[in-house]
């Protein structure tokens, strides 16, 4: 009897314990919730960065966070992130035709050691973006000015021929190939960002890749926060910039990036309050957010393209050109996906099918761009067969290439079934870790592979210039002289109606030859919690850092 008793008394303890443990856990702040008091966001990135240094990178996550770190001569405005307020350059002029400006430097620019930021600093950056040996795939991003082009590609080596001068120490004055309206919104991306001679060349030459001048403790930047902490895999933690010139605007103590790949992990460390924000969101979850917490869910349009690179020098085994260097087989790729079904059945966030290559043509000024893309298995089998591989018939197998992300999987696997049923072409996929899913595009070690961009200003230039002849991000082995020859025209057109012209007749050049497989035009679906103020959306996913504040949530 008393055994009974005391089994019946130890488990009634011990359901006790555990119900007064599960009240403790739940009562206990967050990670956010703590970060809040803090005021220190925390932010989900995608995956870790592969340099901090804005002359190599080259995608969203180190835009992010160098966009934090670094500030070109124009900055996004707090209420407007796409609108061009001061920056580094307090204000700016320019001749009636657009093609010369002037900069004028911050009077109290400083980097963050303290050191006074100067006109010349921007020139040692040009020059070190341009040099042919650093090899930038971003390096064509300064080409407007006069002479960039030739210096970058070694036809001149005199930099002072380049239309860049200091005119004196915060006196910055550009000479363009060209009328370029847009000019200020172009400085706000990395590539025109300054860097620091006094440590970049602590550790090593000018032009020397991946030296240790980002890392912890030696980075110097001079944007509204600075490097704290890089852990690799884990975090990389920035606090506040005391030398910023406009840091009393600044509202955050600090930010943690945090490099999560998997949409499933960063969602559930958003619902466990790990995250302030995420990146992006899974694609199965998104109904759900939209429906039951729309406090948190956030859709907003976004200027870019979500697309497959088709490298047009691919080889097949015994050496001979693979089927996807004729231009016919790509085609009939590009006619076999259902872009519809795809927004339908997977994406489901009000995307928009890829018309063309170009996104939203209306936002940007971009009237009666072209658009053939359609879905039309009939005719994709009927140019298959035209090209010599009728249902498939000897078609060499291929990969098609993505980095490791859910999304990009499961969108891969729909493209891939829909080619085996209306092409009956054999198709796998090919997973790797983002630096080397983008060495592999850099070396064209691929067949196909998973793209997308999102627009660095609002010009269709951002979307057209990177398929030039040589271009760092062009990353397909395609070429043609007549689309070359338009991209240059429009670049030189003062003419707004002939310059659209120009862009429009280089599209549909693009959009016959089809190096590119345009799948949707981008909707940005994210999470962000009730008590991140003052985040305004992008659609070049540029982001007013210093305007963002924290407001720990009333219970």
């Amino acid at each position: 009897m008393k055994i009974w008793l005391v089994r019946i008394t130890f488990l009634a303890l011990f359901i006790a314990g555990v119900v007064w443990f599960d009240h403790v856990r739940s009562s206990r702040p967050s990670r956010a919730e703590l970060a809040t008091r803090d005021n220190i966001l925390l932010l989900g990135n995608g995956t870790e960065v592969e340099t901090l240094d804005a002359h190599l990178a080259t995608g969203v996550p180190e835009h992010l966070v160098l966009s934090a770190l670094f500030e070109g001569l124009a900055a996004p405005l707090p209420e407007n992130p796409d609108g061009d307020g001061p920056g580094a350059a307090a204000s700016w002029e320019h001749s009636a035709d657009y093609s010369q400006w002037t900069f004028h430097l911050q009077p109290n620019g400083r980097w963050s050691d303290g050191k006074p930021l100067m006109a010349r600093d921007f020139i040692y950056s040009f020059r070190r973006i341009l040099s042919p040996k650093i090899a930038s795939e971003y390096a064509s991003m300064l080409y407007p000015l006069k002479h960039a082009q030739e210096f970058n590609e070694a036809k001149i080596t005199d930099f002072a021929e380049v239309g860049a001068k200091a005119v004196d120490d915060l006196t910055l004055k550009l000479t363009l190939v060209g009328p370029t309206p847009y000019l200020p919104g172009m400085t706000k991306h990395y590539a025109w960002f300054p860097v620091p001679q006094h440590v970049i060349e602590r550790f090593g030459e000018m032009t020397e890749r991946d030296t240790k001048w980002t890392r912890t403790g030696n980075l110097v930047s001079n944007g509204p926060f600075r490097l704290k902490e890089w852990h690799f895999f884990h975090s990389i933690t920035l606090e506040r910039n005391p030398y910023y010139w406009d840091a009393k605007s600044v509202r955050l103590n600090g930010i943690v990036f945090f490099p999560i790949q998997s949409d499933n992990t960063e969602e559930r460390a958003f619902r466990d309050g790990q995250l302030h924000a995420t990146m992006s969101l899974p694609l199965p979850a998104l109904p759900r957010y939209r429906n039951e917490r729309p406090d948190v869910y956030h859709e907003d349009p976004n200027l870019g393209v979500y697309f497959y690179r088709v490298n047009v020098t691919s080889k097949q085994a015994d050496g001979k050109p693979h089927p996807v260097s004729d231009k016919r087989v790509r085609r009939a790729l590009a006619l076999a996906i259902d872009r519809e079904s795809i927004i339908r059945n997977i994406m489901r966030a009000g995307q928009k099918p890829a018309l063309g290559f170009t996104p939203y043509p209306d936002s940007i000024g971009y009237k009666d761009a072209p658009g053939p893309m359609r879905f039309d298995p009939v005719e994709a089998r009927r140019i298959l067969a035209e090209a010599g591989y009728p249902d498939g018939k000897d078609f060499s197998a291929f990969e098609i290439l993505i980095n490791t992300n859910e999304a990009h999987r499961t969108i891969a696997e729909a493209i891939q079934e829909m080619w085996k049923k209306h092409l009956n072409i054999p198709v796998s996929i090919r997973n790797q870790d983002w630096g080397v899913y983008l060495d592999s595009q850099r070396r064209l070690d691929y067949t196909v592979s998973r793209a997308a961009w999102n627009g660095d200003y609002l010009d269709p230039s951002t979307f057209l210039n990177m398929f030039r002849t040589g271009d760092g991000n062009n990353e397909t082995g395609w070429s043609n002289a007549r689309y070359d020859e338009l991209i240059k025209l429009a670049t030189l057109e003062g003419d707004p109606e002939k310059r659209m012209a120009h862009f429009r007749e280089a599209e549909t050049i693009l959009l016959d030859e089809l190096p590119i497989l345009p799948i949707y035009w981008y909707v940005r679906s994210t999470l962000r919690r009730p008590e991140v103020k003052g985040w305004k959306p992008s659609v070049i996913e540029m982001r007013c850092y210093k305007a963002i504040s924290l407001e720990p949530a009333t219970r």
